[in-house]
């Protein structure tokens, strides 16, 4: 843990030099998410870690987090924990067929009538797999695995170890296309999740009013485990928008969350069949994190 922080002070060093020498015209627009992190919020999330006893399961990349204050969106503080690791993602890349179905809708070749609207909404905050089946096939495969690799969106990049993939219909069929890195069929990292919402907030996805309807999507999950379980035991006042996934031993949690006047992206992948309870303990200590930052 000692090396990651060293490093997230020296990429956070040289981003704050960068930023400094780039003409304030230049910085109007908002910044993209970059490996680059906050080291207080680095040492802090490595301290749950360790408080949580996830240490072990950290070294072995069998848990990777994206925790990024966004509180001011135009000067994201971030910490992560492996977080360019691709990882077996279940229903979580969801949301990638969600981005999907807007560029479709925004180009005219969707309708957003009440129907669709509908089985957007069950294959989000129910995880609906006919629901994300249908929707997947209105979009198209080739569409959507071109639109995640595109330049626009780089959510699935080579060069960051993958991202967001879908490779096979939410259904007993088998894989279409397999990711092209790691052979998984519905695959994620965490720092590209992480993107996908930092975007999302920023109205960088399709649209602004796109944006806004994706994250309206994302709200009132109707599966009350992980991210929602820990935070409605201890943070009843919380507004999530979320997505999450389980297979077996994999889970998966990713939401923006509003609090007590901030708000902050959190992603998730556990590999164990103690993921789900890892996930809980984790958002809550995250969520006091991001409230009550550490001192240096």
């Amino acid at each position: 843990m000692v090396m990651n922080t060293l490093a997230c002070f020296i990429r956070f060093s040289a981003l704050i030099f960068l930023i400094l020498a780039i003409p304030t015209y230049a910085q109007q627009g908002p910044a993209d998410l970059s490996e680059s992190c906050d080291p207080n919020l680095q040492k802090g999330l490595e301290r749950c870690l360790t408080a949580l006893k996830l240490n072990k399961a950290a070294q072995h990349k069998d848990l990777s987090i994206v925790l990024v204050d966004i509180t001011n969106p135009s000067w994201p503080r971030m910490a992560y924990i492996n977080p360019n690791e691709m990882m077996y993602a279940a229903s979580l890349p969801k949301i990638a067929i969600l981005l999907g179905a807007f560029e479709r809708i925004a180009k005219g070749e969707m309708t957003l009538d009440d129907e669709t609207h509908e089985k957007l909404a069950l294959m989000i905050r129910n995880s609906s797999n006919q629901a994300a089946t249908e929707i997947l096939n209105q979009v198209g495969k080739s569409y959507l695995a071109d639109l995640l690799q595109s330049p626009r969106y780089r959510l699935y990049d080579p060069e960051r170890n993958g991202g967001l993939w879908v490779g096979k219909e939410y259904s007993k069929s088998g894989a279409w296309r397999r990711d092209p890195l790691h052979n998984l069929s519905h695959g994620a990292t965490a720092l590209q999740v992480a993107r996908f919402y930092y975007m999302l907030q920023t109205g960088q996805l399709v649209s602004p009013e796109h944006s806004q309807q994706m994250k309206a999507l994302l709200a009132d999950p109707a599966i009350k485990h992980k991210f929602v379980k820990g935070l409605e035991s201890k943070r009843s006042d919380s507004h999530i928008y979320r997505k999450s996934g389980t297979w077996k031993q994999y889970h998966s949690d990713s939401a923006i969350i509003e609090h007590g006047g901030h708000r902050y992206i959190a992603v998730a992948l556990a590999k164990s069949p103690l993921g789900g309870k890892w996930l809980s303990d984790l958002i809550v200590a995250m969520d006091d994190l991001i409230h009550k930052p550490p001192s240096n």
